[in-house]
């Protein structure tokens, strides 16, 4: 299975907070399953760290660390995530939903905003 992890995902996996539910543990660390971390949450994540984010560390070798590999966002992305007919106004969550639309991977969120959308295959992030 192909995973993309939405941002706040990536950071508690990487931080080893235990926020994250048994069946999204479980399905991150399957040697199986590929994990992705889009370019959205890097960006995301480098802006927030002055205050909402805590993050330690560089954050493209966190990505490799953790085994996960980097997701660019390319131009159909960028245009799929401006026409989502959606009223979620946060970018980095419109790309992040757009990606996994359009790559046709599982979005593990505990966002429950995102996990109203309908075109995208979802694991709840906690149990």
């Amino acid at each position: 299975m192909d995973l993309l992890l939405d941002t706040h995902v990536f950071v508690w996996w990487d931080g080893g907070v235990s926020r994250l539910g048994e069946q999204a543990t479980d399905l991150i660390s399957a040697a199986d399953n590929r994990v992705f971390v889009s370019a959205a949450s890097i960006w995301e994540i480098a802006i927030k760290r002055a205050g909402r984010i805590v993050f330690e560390g560089k954050l493209a070798e966190a990505v490799r660390a953790n085994g996960f590999d980097a997701l660019p966002c390319d131009v159909e992305d960028c245009e799929l995530a401006g026409a989502l007919e959606w009223t979620h106004a946060d970018p980095f969550d419109r790309m992040i939903v757009a990606q996994a639309q359009r790559r046709g991977l599982t979005l593990i969120t505990a966002d429950r905003i995102i996990m109203a959308w309908p075109s995208v295959a979802m694991i709840p992030a906690q149990s």
